[in-house]
């Protein structure tokens, strides 16, 4: 069956009419078991089932997929972030200031990166970190974190990320939905789509 495509919000909406030319928006169809790249990088996932990869990203080397709307559920993946960058892109480097990743950063400060990048871009006063351990993504040494939040409009959200370094670059996938149904009905699609994951290059 495909992916929901009718069920992405009204403020997800307005927010690609914001930063797409003419107003113009196209989120793309991405079928299960097809490779998909992953923007444009060596990072490529294999879906089992169809998603729907949005029209907007939220910064440099990133991309967000979705099953039935960003504010139900999402993806961002992170495809080889450069030291001295942000996860996210910077709507203002002097008055909200996002952390960056760094040549220092370990993996076990993944999750204290994304809770500040969280707090900083989402303007999010609430969340916390909930667990990480030590796990394998993309075949290599990584990090598996869980959380929780609270958004804009007060609903409870939870999330668990993944994430591994790979000739000094961060690689990473987060994904996040309500607490109340949609993160238990999903999260184990994320599971088995971050499985997928992997890195079409010699390192």
């Amino acid at each position: 069956m495909r992916a929901n495509r009718i069920h992405v919000l009204p403020i997800a909406l307005a927010t690609a009419i914001l930063f797409t030319s003419a107003g113009a928006i196209a989120n793309s169809y991405r079928p299960k078991a097809q490779p998909a790249k992953i923007a444009d990088s060596p990072l490529t996932v294999t879906p089992a089932r169809d998603w729907n990869k949005l029209s907007v990203a939220v910064g440099k080397n990133t991309e967000t997929w979705t099953l039935d709307g960003e504010e139900l559920n999402d993806v961002t993946f992170f495809a080889g972030i450069e030291p001295g960058k942000p996860l996210i892109r910077e709507v203002s480097k002097k008055r909200k200031p996002l952390p960056k990743f760094t040549k220092e950063t370990l993996l076990v400060e993944v999750p204290e990166l994304v809770e500040g990048t969280y707090r900083a871009g989402k303007d999010i006063a609430t969340f916390n970190v909930t667990g990480a351990k030590p796990d394998k993504f993309l075949g290599r040494e990584g990090i598996r974190f869980t959380f929780e939040y609270i958004d804009n409009d007060a609903l409870p959200r939870r999330g668990e990320g993944r994430a591994a370094l790979a000739n000094g670059l961060l690689y990473m996938a987060v994904f996040a939905a309500p607490k109340l149904n949609y993160y238990d009905r999903t999260i184990g699609d994320f599971h088995t789509l971050s499985d997928s994951a992997q890195l079409n290059q010699t390192t």
